[in-house]
């Protein structure tokens, strides 16, 4: 953070600053101001209408389920932005993160960096602290925006050629120049990043952004998205995070965590097997496992990347080194041991997932809840016995109103309000063009090729 953020601006000859925040969605929201009405914007907060946390992704306003107390008939609520974040964007520009609160200086509780930052602190007053890397998957394709907008987001070319087998290297140049600009935006950014390459799917690609504190991933994934998405911009092409944009695989976004405490990993054990505090942990994440499906499959896309055999887990399972269970272990390294969240998709909201994770963890660790048994078989294609992750949006907000263990940490009016949401989500799906029993649609496509 700058020590004199006047200073600062005008060293680097800034014009204008981007405040951001992120919505219920995984969206970054936000408004340019002014260098002067940044600096009287630092103690008092910047103003934006409730809606930007009553919006759906057609940008129609969300009725149907009680309001907390923030929310009021288009009443402000004021994104308070974290200093620590500043940063210049591009010359002339800076950009700063921060959280909504209401107008009577509290945290508006569906704001999901402050539910993050929220569960962060209840780790920290129990002694640890987390270390979260995040894998970014999404699709690029050699069309623009504007010519995918045109075509509905169908038939779509996705850069680099048809080969989709995990890792290929014989990309065509265009795809290599895309993933080169966008590390090359990062470094500029002070975003570390550790690799990327090619996913299974024609197009597909994996950023690995280096691991940080959560509320920090959290940041660095919505800014690695909005690089993503500008780099895309200027190059003539698009992006997308859509959970499964057509027929082939979908995308995810693995969450890899582990616990700290006195600066070590306290996920290790000296046996190679599952610390005390892993296994603890590992019991409230897998008890939480399928009402926290919710936030890690939050769109009607998100549950047709449950398919067997095709990577997403379909299994309420963990296993030690097991990447078809929904939880993979790493076990045995005083650094690596942690836990890989594999639910998640592309179009999830990160800071909400994580909050989710950590939550369910809390609740094991104060409990002493222990892990099921690990899985050491393959977990897809069980027989119908086995637990199964929840495969639709309504089931999957159905176990979240039912659950209490995740809702007594992540907070009651968060839930609420959150479940409110997929209710609606639901109800335009099927009132206003979704089809039910038909494939991808258009009415997705629609909905979420650029948005979340």
């Amino acid at each position: 953070m700058p020590e004199n953020i006047d200073d600062w601006l005008r060293e680097h000859r800034i014009d204008s600053v981007r405040v951001e925040g992120t919505n219920l969605e995984g969206a970054f929201i936000g408004k340019n101001v002014s260098p002067r009405k940044f600096g009287s914007g630092l103690k008092s907060g910047f103003a934006f209408a409730d809606v930007a946390f009553g919006l759906d992704m057609g940008n129609v306003p969300q009725f149907g389920f009680a309001m907390p107390e923030w929310r009021g008939d288009l009443a402000d609520i004021f994104l308070h932005v974290d200093p620590t974040t500043l940063v210049e964007w591009s010359p002339g520009r800076a950009s700063v993160i921060g959280g909504f609160w209401g107008p009577d200086g509290k945290p508006v509780s569906a704001c999901p960096r402050n539910a993050l930052q929220r569960i962060t602190g209840l780790l920290a007053e129990r002694g640890y602290g987390a270390k979260v890397a995040v894998e970014i998957e999404a699709t690029v394709f050699e069309e623009s925006i504007h010519e995918a907008r045109a075509k509905g987001y169908r038939d779509l070319t996705p850069l680099g050629g048809q080969a989709g087998s995990a890792y290929h290297l014989a990309k065509s140049k265009d795809w290599e120049d895309y993933m080169l600009a966008v590390a090359r935006r990062l470094e500029e950014l002070g975003i570390p990043w550790e690799a990327w390459g090619d996913e299974a799917a024609s197009g597909q690609i994996e950023f690995n952004v280096a691991p940080a504190d959560p509320v920090t991933a959290a940041d660095h994934w919505a800014r690695t998205r909005q690089v993503m998405r500008e780099v895309a911009f200027e190059q003539g092409r698009c992006v997308s995070f859509m959970a499964k944009w057509c027929d082939e695989y979908g995308q995810a976004s693995h969450i890899n965590v582990s616990l700290t405490q006195d600066g070590q990993n306290a996920f290790y054990d000296e046996s190679g097997g599952l610390s005390d505090v892993m296994s603890h942990f590992l019991g409230g994440v897998m008890a939480t496992l399928v009402p926290a499906t919710s936030f890690a499959l939050p769109t009607i896309t998100s549950y047709r990347r449950l398919q067997e055999l095709e990577g997403p887990p379909t299994t309420v399972a963990w296993g030690v080194g097991n990447k078809s269970t929904a939880v993979r272990a790493v076990v045995g390294h005083p650094s690596y041991s942690r836990l890989e969240y594999r639910t998640p998709g592309a179009d999830a909201n990160i800071y909400l997932v994580l909050a989710a994770v950590l939550a369910g963890g809390i609740a094991g660790l104060d409990g002493k809840i222990e892990p099921p048994e690990p899985f050491d078989d393959m977990a897809w294609c069980l027989p119908p016995g086995a637990t199964k992750i929840p495969n639709s949006i309504s089931k999957a907000a159905d176990a979240l109103r039912a659950d209490t263990l995740l809702t007594g940490v992540l907070g009651q009016e968060l839930v609420d309000y959150w479940l409110g949401t997929r209710q609606w989500e639901w109800l335009q799906f099927h009132t206003t063009g979704g089809e039910p029993d038909a494939g991808l649609t258009a009415w997705e496509s629609n909905r979420y090729f650029e948005l979340p």
